[in-house]
This record gives structure tokens, sequence and C-alpha cells, in this order.
């Protein structure tokens, strides 16, 4: 629901639907979102390092949904600049999302569009980041993960579900050979 208030016809809305998949599929937290770089990730493997809790990297499925609104922002919305960070500013001043504030705002903007009445302490990234964890569940158990099989450090930590069954239903890419 929330996904589906991001106007796609703007460049913000590309950017906010990007963010808001990969918060709620990945279970990333705002800090994840500001510092995600082009090298960290892995187009090939469909995967995304994260370095959480005492900067250990961790590489995560990319879901398919995810990966393709993380391709039509880089392709479509993201300012012509150059840098190595993924998410910026869509009014000027250009300049990278440096603030996990600029983060809660997008997530807090959907949940108003939505009409979503939200907690006595307001919407959070983290509140959003623990739906994603019970999204990411859903996904194994129902074999909707589009991802690469993954090696045996990955993703038990986000997805909380275990390699094993990640190994079962994951799926190449299309075009995958």
């Amino acid at each position: 629901m929330l996904i589906a208030t991001c106007d796609q016809t703007t460049a913000t809305g590309v950017r906010d639907r990007a963010i808001l998949l990969l918060l709620a599929r990945l279970g990333l937290r705002a800090g994840d979102i500001l510092s995600l770089r082009f090298t960290d990730i892995d187009w090939q493997q469909a995967t995304l390092s994260v370095r959480g809790k005492g900067r250990r990297e961790t590489r995560l499925p990319l879901p398919q949904d995810a990966g393709d609104a993380l391709l039509a922002y880089l392709d479509q919305a993201r300012p012509h600049v150059v840098g190595s960070r993924i998410f910026f500013m869509s009014n000027a001043p250009i300049r990278p999302l440096t603030r996990s504030s600029a983060v809660s705002d997008v997530v807090r903007c959907a949940i108003r569009k939505a009409g979503i009445t939200a907690p006595s302490n307001g919407p959070t990234c983290s509140t959003l980041g623990r739906d994603g964890h019970a999204a990411a569940r859903r996904d194994a158990r129902h074999g909707w993960c589009r991802a690469p099989p993954p090696s045996p450090d990955m993703t038990a930590h986000y997805a909380k579900v275990e390699v094993t069954m990640l190994l079962q239903i994951a799926q190449p890419w299309p075009g995958d050979a």
C-alpha cells in the first residue's frame, strides 16, 4: 500500500519507491540507505552489500521488484552528478541524502498519502524495517524471492530465514543463463 503512493511520473516518486522497497523488502535501516554506493550492488549476483552494526558486511539478495525500482531510479530519476552514492535530494541544491530524517520523511509522507494512522510516536524507518523482516520471511515461504542462491552467511541476519530454505526457492534474474 505504501509503495503504491509513489508517483512514478516524478523523479521524487521514482526515488521514494526505490527507497521504500529497499526498506520494506530487505529490512534496511535509514543509515543503510544513506550509505548505499554503486560498489555495494552486485547486479550479476543480484545482491546488495550492507554494513551492519560493528561494520560487519552482509550480502543480501536483491529481490526483483526492489532491483527493478533501483534500476528505474538510476536510469530515470537520479540526478546526473558525479559521485558513488546512490540516493540524492530531488531538489536543488542537489546533494546526497545524508540525514536519517530524509529517509524517515519518505516513509512518513508515504504513510500520510496512504491514509494510515501513524503510531503516536510517529512512523520510523525502523518500524518499516521490522515489517521488512516479516516481508522477507513471507516472501521466502511463498517462493517470491528472486535472488541467486545465497552463500551460507548471506541474509540470515536480516531475513531471519534458513539458508537451506532460500536455496530451494531462489531463482535467477531473467536473462541469466
